[in-house]
């Protein structure tokens, strides 16, 4: 089963060739496309270095990154599909390990992994972990306000369930993965998830992440879109505890596993995925 991983790289140098390689020494089927709309940095460089491992390689003009995933997976033949940012790495046999997964059991649409947070020098700082998503009211709720979360650089889907949706929406130009889970959540395709760690997902002052530019009121206006996307008005912040604390009800385990990576790494947890939920 032939699986495609799309990156798309915009200026992030220092870890592009990390990130690449990364998913060149996965022991799979693949495909890899790249996707560059005009790095100044050094990025196409290292790309080029590459080009004879890479199977496709995409220098043009976008109109953000979900423009350029849609450009990648445009060209992209596999069975499974992936994306990858630049400056995040898969771990040694993820890819096989999602691929056999989804042999295993043919009515899964989607299945995630869990990841580690790392800073800017690789270094681990805390695991992060993705929620079992569906279709029903509540679990969607609690995604379009940021209380549950999917570790993108560890999920991967099938070609026919991202074709179902249309692909990325090019009006987010941050979450576009949380809108297509969305669009993924509303077809009533089946999520799974496995407790496998898949990836790391570098958080630092630069990444669209860490400078927290997804918490302010641009990320705010665009949750309360994929709530709108969902099938909701924007959700009263009285709704906010019972569907806090009542999504951990239903995952009792990764509650723990939460707990548990809490103590084990105490005060990492100072550099945090931002909850734009919390905003006013």
């Amino acid at each position: 089963m032939k699986i495609s991983i799309v990156t798309i790289s915009y200026n992030q140098a220092p870890f592009l060739e990390q990130a690449i390689l990364s998913v060149l020494d996965q022991k799979v089927d693949l495909e890899y496309i790249v996707v560059d709309p005009g790095s100044t940095d050094g990025s196409r460089e290292i790309i080029e270095k590459y080009r004879h491992r890479i199977h496709k390689i995409i220098f043009e003009k976008d109109e953000g990154p979900a423009d350029g995933l849609n450009k990648g997976f445009a060209q992209a033949s596999g069975d499974i599909f992936g994306f990858l940012n630049a400056d995040d790495i898969l771990l040694p046999g993820a890819l096989s390990e999602a691929a056999d997964y989804l042999i295993k059991k043919p009515r899964v649409d989607i299945v995630s992994g869990h990841g580690y947070i790392i800073d800017e020098h690789g270094k681990r700082l805390y695991k992060v972990f993705s929620n079992r998503l569906n279709a029903s009211t509540f679990v969607k709720k609690r995604y379009t306000i940021g209380y549950s979360s999917i570790v993108h650089q560890s999920t991967f889907f099938r070609r026919k369930a991202f074709e179902k949706t249309g692909g990325f929406d090019r009006d987010y130009r941050i979450l576009w993965d949380g809108a297509l889970f969305v669009d993924f959540m509303n077809l009533n395709l089946k999520f799974e998830t496995t407790n496998r760690y898949w990836s790391e997902f570098r958080i630092y002052p630069n990444s669209i992440t860490g400078s927290g530019s997804q918490s302010d009121n641009k990320a705010l206006a665009k949750y309360r879109e994929m709530q709108k996307r969902a099938g909701f008005e924007p959700i009263p912040r009285s709704q906010y505890p019972i569907l806090k604390y009542g999504g951990w009800l239903l995952e009792p385990g990764l509650l723990l596993k939460r707990i548990i990576d809490g103590m084990a790494h105490p005060g990492a947890r100072t550099i945090k995925i931002p909850e734009p939920h919390m905003g006013k």
